[in-house]
């Protein structure tokens, strides 16, 4: 946890006095029923403005601040964002010290696994490359203060394109992972950690239900072996009916998943939960917790648009934006089959601005941007302010999972919870 204000501290030690890992804790008491109907926000750090609204969203609706960084964002080499684990760490810490934050406030790593990171995948990296590459990722993070992994080996660049990975492998190496992240941290005498472990994508295996339990079977009996069952994971990601291009939640799913990871002391988290159209249903159907990202990032962008259009002079941002897209050379692994081989100006109209929406993400730090940006912000000066305005969408966007998720007011309830019996 990195806020270590007097209230943001009382609330950790209410949740877990005994030093365990905090979002283990708070799950733990969601199972047992002190905190009912209540799913945990991840938000995405995907940009300097995202990070920022959502710390303030924790201080205006008293909650925890959770966000899930993915290996592309955040990484020993700098991400798409610019920051290292340690750099984003400070970078968190300074702002909620600026603002006067006194909410607990938790780094957590999204998908760490071999060639989950787009330059493993483009440098050709073999399996143990791209291992030993994850492991430096994983002690980088522990190191920073992170306080969840999410443990994610369900891709494998060396089977055919779509084919499954075969779950004992799955198995093995979430077990590795863990196995060195844990060895890391005692060897280090740092704080324990939670886990996260699996994914919503159907190349990963674990779309199918029997499959499903045969991962938890075996992720259960492979920690009790290595004397690691004090590392079980604290959320399972599921396929709950949402992806990137699908927005309908599915509770039944959700339930029937929760079902199966419950026994082990553990949630179901969705990802991909980006303007899905029921998110009040998630709570309702026992979810853990959820991750939102590329719908803040579209919140960036829609907000800067709108305040081009409303001062009527051209920064040349909207058009530096998708220039700077198109030379990322990230945006076609977004295309549908029937737009492959297209150029990003070949697109049809609207599905070449939702690709420069949500790869936006990926070139907000590129020179080209920020200097359209800064010009942006200099012709509305003195008529808007335009850096509160797009906080203020993107911090729009954020409520609305606080308010569906039951989230305001969770550092309050966390104060009054009892003490779990011995």
């Amino acid at each position: 946890m990195l806020n270590q204000t007097p209230r943001a501290r009382a609330v950790l030690d209410a949740v877990a006095p005994e030093g365990a890992p905090f979002l283990k804790a708070v799950i733990g008491r969601m199972i047992d029923g002190a905190l009912p109907n209540t799913t945990l926000l991840a938000v995405c750090p995907n940009s300097e403005a995202v990070t920022r609204a959502a710390l303030r969203v924790g201080k205006a609706a008293d909650v925890p601040v959770l966000f899930a960084a993915t290996l592309n964002q955040v990484d020993t080499d700098g991400g798409y964002t610019g920051w290292t684990p340690d750099a984003f760490v400070r970078f968190v810490a300074a702002e909620a010290e600026r603002i006067g934050l006194d909410t607990p406030v938790l780094p957590c790593l999204d998908h760490g696994g071999p060639w989950l990171k787009d330059a493993h995948t483009r440098d050709g990296l073999s399996l143990d490359a791209t291992m030993e590459a994850v492991e430096r990722s994983l002690e980088a993070c522990l190191d920073a203060g992170y306080a969840l992994l999410h443990i994610d080996p369900t891709v494998d660049r060396t089977l055919p394109k779509d084919a499954p990975v075969p779950i004992e492998r799955v198995v093995e190496r979430t077990l590795a992972l863990i196995a060195h992240a844990e060895a890391y941290r005692q060897r280090r005498g740092l704080a324990p950690v939670a886990y996260e472990v699996g994914t919503e994508e159907v190349h990963g295996g674990l779309a199918d239900a029997a499959v499903f339990e045969r991962f938890l079977t075996g992720l259960d009996a492979g920690l009790r072996e290595r004397d690691l069952a004090h590392a079980w994971p604290c959320f399972v990601v599921g396929k709950v009916g949402t992806d990137l291009h699908t927005t309908e939640f599915d509770p039944a799913v959700a339930r029937d998943l929760t079902s199966r990871v419950r026994p082990f002391g553990a949630l179901v988290k969705g990802h991909y939960s980006d303007y899905v159209d029921n998110p009040q249903d998630y709570p309702l159907a026992g979810m853990g917790g959820a991750n939102v990202g590329p719908e803040f990032t579209e919140e960036e962008v829609l907000a800067l648009a709108e305040l081009e259009r409303e001062i009527g002079r051209d920064s040349g941002f909207m058009g530096a934006l998708e220039a700077a897209v198109d030379r990322s050379g990230r945006w076609p692994k977004w295309l549908q089959p029937d737009e492959e081989g297209q150029g990003l100006a070949d697109l049809a109209p609207e599905r070449r601005g939702w690709i420069v929406r949500t790869c936006a993400r990926y070139v907000w730090t590129d020179p080209e941007v920020e200097a359209a940006r800064a010009r942006l912000y200099a012709n509305l000066e003195g008529t808007r302010d335009a850096d509160a305005f797009v906080l203020w969408r993107i911090e729009t966007a954020i409520l609305k999972y606080v308010h569906a998720f039951h989230l305001v007011g969770l550092n309050a309830r966390l104060l009054e919870l009892q003490p779990v019996e011995a």
